[in-house]
C-alpha cells in the first residue's frame, strides 16, 4: 500500500504534463487565443475622445467598412513597437481606430506625440470597461471589424509586418469585397 501512495506524486506530475501539452498535441497554436466574440457584433460602447472636444469612439463608428481597432496603452512596450506598422497600414488606406486602455490621457497624448498617431479616432477607456467587454487579455490587441460591425479576427500582441501582411491586410481586403 505504501508503494501505491509513493506513486501518487508521479502520476499527478504525468497528468499535469499531459494536461498542459494536450492543446499542442491536438495541433492547436498555443499563441492563438480564441475569442468568444468572433463573428459577433462589437460590444456596445461610447467612449470620450483623447483631446478635449475631439470626437470619441463608439461602437456605431465601426460600421460601414472593414476597420482595425487597436487596443493600446502608453505603458505597453509592444504598443510602442507596433506604432510604425500601424502608421504604415493607415498610410496604405486602412482605417485604424484606437482604444486607449487604462491609460492616463496625458500619457497617451505624450506617447502619440513621441511616436506618431496612426489612429483616425481614439476612444479613452480609462476604467478598462470597454476592453473587458472586448475580452481583452492584455495590450496590445487588434481586432478586424467588418462593415457590419462584426468582429472577424483578433490578434493578441504586437502587430508585426508578418502579421499585417499575412493576416490583417488579406482579411481586410476580403471583407471589403
Amino acid at each position: 500500500m505504501r508503494r501505491l501512495f509513493a506513486l501518487i506524486p508521479l502520476l499527478a506530475a504525468i497528468a499535469l504534463v499531459v494536461a498542459l501539452a494536450w492543446p499542442i498535441l491536438e495541433g492547436r497554436n498555443p499563441q492563438e487565443l480564441p475569442s468568444v466574440l468572433l463573428d459577433k457584433p462589437v460590444p456596445a460602447f461610447d467612449l470620450p475622445g483623447l483631446e478635449p472636444g475631439a470626437p470619441g469612439l463608439a461602437s456605431s463608428d465601426l460600421a460601414g467598412k472593414p476597420v482595425l481597432v487597436n487596443i493600446f496603452a502608453s505603458w505597453c512596450a509592444p504598443c510602442r513597437a507596433e506604432i510604425p506598422r500601424l502608421q504604415a497600414l493607415a498610410g496604405d488606406g486602412v482605417t485604424v481606430y484606437g482604444l486607449a486602455y487604462k491609460d492616463d490621457p496625458v500619457a497617451t497624448r505624450r506617447f502619440l506625440a513621441d511616436l506618431g498617431d496612426p489612429y483616425e479616432r481614439i476612444g479613452v477607456d480609462r476604467d478598462g470597461r470597454t476592453g473587458i467587454e472586448f475580452g481583452v487579455y492584455g495590450v496590445p490587441e487588434t481586432y478586424v471589424i467588418d462593415g457590419n460591425g462584426v468582429i472577424r479576427h483578433r490578434h493578441v500582441g504586437e502587430v508585426t509586418e508578418r502579421v499585417a501582411e499575412a493576416t490583417l491586410v488579406p482579411l481586410l481586403k476580403e471583407l471589403a469585397k
